[in-house]
């Protein structure tokens, strides 16, 4: 198994962008902790700092897609080292604003909103240099799953860093680390040759190529919105179970065997030759988690639960491995950035919503109920696409730019 990997960590100048993009992307998965933590200490409202991060998560989702479609256009060292330094700068308007006394709430989110217009797609640029570096097939599926696996470590340990800089100095600092990871990871990788070859663009792109008009595309991201719901869900309903149960901190280890089972699944996946095509496997595991979800409402014991909810996991990564597989699929090179960007925003968008539901069901009802509300969520938005994914929609390449170019010039048929 370990071979099949290090021979894509090996492909020419691999490494030289993966390590930095991997330290740039941790600052992803230290900034809501590092933002909350710092809004709750000046305010004393959690309320407070639950608005601060909603809003930065609500204007990072929005913007995802134009962001992508930004580097796109003008190249990958211009676009991510801007963004990366603007994120940095906002990270810092936080910083200061929170450590002023009386300084108003509205004036925190309005920045924590701003700052969450410019986080770099380090994970859909990586992706696309990595399309570049790899053939289509097991050794693409190979690099999706290393990267994959790596963002999940990522997230299980960002929070953990992002905690010990508030403990031993401020939550203000761990903003201004988080910024700080942030700049010096994206200009470590974008100095690296692979990067540097994805320059700016000298034409549009026609609308023809974009990933929203290919067929099929859609229902990917409806998919996955399905995928994200179940993400969403666990991540609010197993804490509130550990709560009920008189110990927050095994919170933490519902959390952790969530991602191990994802970790553990991700490089499962990326070792075998799949037959199925890629809209079957997209459902079977979309399909599965949904099940074991609905299955948490009725466990009874923690052990059972971690038990249960790594087995969630184990389809996670796989799903979001062929989500991105398929953008590749679907779309024209001069798009994937934003592609992959769109396959991120799908998930990021179903985890927010079943975030709110499955939040209001277990502030009022038991907290197991949420599992069974988000998996409700999920399946219905499966069974919409259920059927054309099944037939392989959208299974067709996209439209040649060339091509596209010459019709509308006249020169071809």
């Amino acid at each position: 198994m370990i071979a099949g990997y290090l021979q894509a960590l090996r492909m020419p100048g691999a490494l030289r962008v993966f390590l930095p993009a991997l330290l740039g992307r941790l600052s992803f998965a230290m900034v809501t902790l590092a933002l909350l933590y710092s809004v709750q200490t000046s305010t004393g409202s959690f309320a407070a700092a639950g608005a601060a991060t909603g809003a930065f998560g609500l204007a990072n989702v929005i913007a995802s897609p134009y962001r992508a479609r930004i580097v796109d256009r003008v190249g990958q060292r211009m676009a991510l080292g801007t963004m990366s330094i603007l994120f940095a700068l906002g990270l810092g308007g936080v910083a200061w604003a929170t450590t002023r006394t009386g300084a108003p709430v509205g004036l925190v989110v309005g920045i924590a909103a701003l700052t969450g217009l410019f986080p770099p797609p380090l994970g859909a640029a990586m992706r696309v240099i990595w399309g570049s570096l790899t053939a289509p097939g097991p050794q693409r599926t190979r690099a999706y799953s290393i990267d994959a696996v790596c963002e999940e470590l990522l997230f299980t340990t960002g929070p953990l860093i992002a905690a010990a800089i508030i403990a031993l100095t401020s939550p203000a600092t761990a903003l201004l680390v988080t910024g700080g990871i942030a700049v010096l990871g994206t200009l470590g990788m974008t100095g690296g040759a692979a990067s540097r070859q994805r320059g700016a663009r000298r034409t549009p792109v026609p609308p023809a190529l974009r990933p929203l008009r290919q067929p099929g595309f859609a229902l990917v991201l409806v998919a996955l919105v399905a995928v994200g719901c179940v993400l969403g869900t666990v991540e609010v309903a197993a804490p509130a179970v550990a709560e009920r149960a008189g110990s927050v901190q095994v919170a933490g280890m519902l959390l952790a065997a969530f991602a191990a089972g994802s970790a553990i699944g991700g490089l499962l996946y990326g070792q075998r030759v799949w037959r199925a095509s890629l809209g079957v496997r997209l459902l079977v595991t979309g399909a599965t988690m949904t099940v074991l979800c609905a299955a948490l409402a009725v466990l009874s014991g923690l052990l059972a639960l971690a038990a249960v909810l790594a087995l969630v996991g184990f389809f996670l990564a796989p799903a979001l491995i062929t989500g991105y597989l398929s953008a590749d699929e679907l779309t024209a090179a001069e798009v994937r950035t934003e592609a992959s960007s769109w396959i991120s925003t799908a998930v990021n968008a179903g985890a927010a919503g079943a975030a709110i539901a499955v939040g209001a069901v277990v502030d009022v009802a038991d907290p197991q109920l949420g599992f069974l509300v988000g998996a409700v969520i999920a399946l219905v938005l499966l069974l919409v696409v259920a059927p054309r994914l099944a037939r392989g929609a959208g299974r067709t390449r996209p439209p040649d730019r060339t091509a596209l170019e010459a019709a509308r010039s006249g020169d071809a048929h």
